[in-house]
């Protein structure tokens, strides 16, 4: 027998509080089923500041964990994979893997940037080249994949897919809207020629519908507030990295989005095994000295 709905909520809102303190509460989406656990987790997970398909998705796995254990527990915040209803290991079609701590992840904006932080040490590096000119943007895929030539640094391509395979990059990136508007046809045609995927999330909803593709790593953010660019969900912080991190803990996993040097220890204590930096290097006066300085930190 379930406590009633409001002890139930309040319970959650006790237990877990203090995490998520700085997340304002949101509007109660409606309910997708009369399963009090799931309506009790629905109401305390919007109270938490979690977001309509994000606290949907939390609370599914809430109801789930509760049938699988035989009895609620407000102290346990989900985290198993199977009850989000994450593909179980291993995975049917899986793409190629990639180191389990990709490192340091610098995001650069052109291949001679690339070139410059893969001999600077840095282990995995990102085009993410911003044209919408064909041509253009397979030259510079092109130059990206020969000015890591040499060095042991992993190349990730952010959107530009096609040009990735023809180039023989090592990966490529891309976010949930470039994920949704590939066909399986084209996921088949990534995976096939051997490249890696990584794809961003900003929540839970999002982090199952990466899994459905079985990429090599999950990218995580964005972690603190970032110029980058408009984000659509607020910064999600270290508590619910964390969480995150426990629940994609199958994944290699990149922690993203506004992240600096000062930041590090308390992102690396979350369990990620690799940060992504922009501006960190970008803006630097003397990139080289603070990539030496990051992989230190990730070190440390």
């Amino acid at each position: 027998m379930h406590a009633s709905h409001e002890a139930m909520v309040q319970a959650i809102v006790h237990h877990h509080g203090a995490a998520y303190a700085d997340f304002p509460a949101q509007p109660v989406p409606a309910a997708a089923s009369d399963e009090p656990v799931y309506r009790a987790a629905l109401a305390a997970c919007s109270a938490l500041g979690f977001i309509a398909h994000d606290a949907d998705c939390l609370a599914r796995a809430w109801a789930a964990q509760t049938r699988r254990l035989g009895s609620f527990d407000a102290a346990r915040w989900p985290d198993e994979p199977a009850d989000f209803g994450l593909q179980p290991r291993p995975h049917a079609q899986p793409f190629a893997p990639c180191p389990q701590r990709l490192g340091l992840y610098a995001v650069l904006p052109d291949a001679a940037w690339v070139g410059r932080m893969a001999r600077a040490g840095v282990p995995t590096v990102q085009l993410r080249y911003k044209s919408q000119d064909g041509g253009a943007i397979a030259r510079e895929v092109q130059a990206a994949v020969q000015a890591v030539r040499g060095t042991p640094a992993l190349l990730f391509v952010n959107d530009h897919w096609r040009a990735a395979i023809a180039a023989g990059a090592y990966g490529v990136h891309l976010g949930q809207e470039d994920l949704d508007a590939l066909s399986p046809d084209d996921l088949r045609a990534i995976r096939e020629a051997g490249l890696r995927l990584g794809v961003s999330t900003h929540g839970y909803a999002e982090m199952v519908r990466a899994d459905a593709a079985s990429p090599s790593y999950v990218a995580m953010g964005a972690v603190f507030p970032t110029t980058l660019k408009k984000m659509a969900t607020v910064p999600q912080g270290v508590a619910r990295l964390a969480a995150y991190a426990r629940l994609m803990r199958g994944y290699p996993q990149v922690a993203i989005g506004g992240i600096g040097l000062e930041q590090f220890p308390q992102v690396l204590a979350t369990g990620v095994g690799s940060i992504a930096v922009v501006r960190a290097l970008v803006n630097a006066d003397e990139p080289e000295a603070a990539a030496a300085r990051l992989m230190r930190a990730m070190q440390a």
